[in-house]
């Protein structure tokens, strides 16, 4: 059994002050994908026993950011995905495992006003060849804060969200075609008329405390696989960062 966990930790300076380690330690996965680290090399000395530990920093300072920390030595590591337009901002990390690919994404929010939807358009087509790419050879498991709620259901208020970043038909249909392409949506497959699981709150309007959330946090698995999931969860218990970790189980 592999159990994997992955976090948007939305600065991991600041998790740090809010018992990051804790909740590492109480989780002890075997893979576990952080995204928005918000650092560069060198700021944070973070080590686990028994744990190797991958970065991909963004050129910026104190924006974007991948880790993953495995227990498991990987085969290769790559950082971004080969397009030069998109690697500049640490948001792809990819282990490649005996069995399987572990990709861990940061995708670019379109923001407000959707200044950023047409960089957004093209990022989840290059991202999508890239992800087909890899299973040519083994399959793949994506999985991040991939900054959208792809079905109604995985968000609190979806008639006034309509056309906000997250939930623009645009995104949303990204997100329905790289399913198609041979992905599954690991949470769904195994809780597929679930309501009220998200797996972020705004920090405005007591948004956590009513649970009015977006489920835009994601483990995406090859559907070759399908027979190798065992589960996966939303840990909505674990505070620390305005999104909460979700799992990912399988019997590799």
């Amino acid at each position: 059994m592999l159990k994997l966990i992955s976090w948007n930790v939305n600065g991991l300076r600041a998790c740090m002050g809010k018992d990051f380690e804790k909740s590492f330690q109480q989780l002890d996965a075997d893979f576990f994908c952080l995204q928005e680290t918000k650092m560069q090399a060198g700021q944070l000395d973070l080590a686990f026993p028994g744990y190797e530990s991958y970065w991909n920093y963004a050129e910026k300072k104190g924006y974007s950011g991948t880790a993953i920390f495995t227990k498991h030595h990987p085969l290769s590591v790559s950082y971004g995905m080969g397009v030069d337009e998109h690697d500049h901002e640490g948001r792809v990390i990819t282990l490649e495992l005996e069995q399987f690919y572990l990709v861990t994404v940061y995708t670019p929010n379109s923001q407000e006003e959707l200044r950023r939807l047409d960089y957004r358009m093209r990022w989840e087509d290059d991202f999508k060849v890239f992800l087909k790419k890899l299973e040519e050879r083994k399959p793949v498991v994506v999985c991040g804060d991939m900054n959208v709620a792809h079905q109604e259901i995985d968000l609190k208020n979806p008639k006034t969200n309509r056309r906000n970043a997250g939930f623009t038909d645009e995104e949303r249909e990204k997100m329905t075609n790289l399913l198609n392409s041979g992905f599954t949506d690991t949470f769904r497959f195994f809780h597929p008329n679930l309501k009220d699981a998200y797996s972020w709150w705004s920090y405005r309007f007591r948004a956590r405390e009513k649970n009015t959330g977006w489920r835009i946090d994601y483990f995406l698995s090859s559907k070759s696989i399908d027979d190798k999931l065992v589960g996966a969860e939303i840990h909505n218990e674990i505070l620390g960062s305005d999104h909460c970790p979700v799992e990912l189980t399988l019997n590799f």
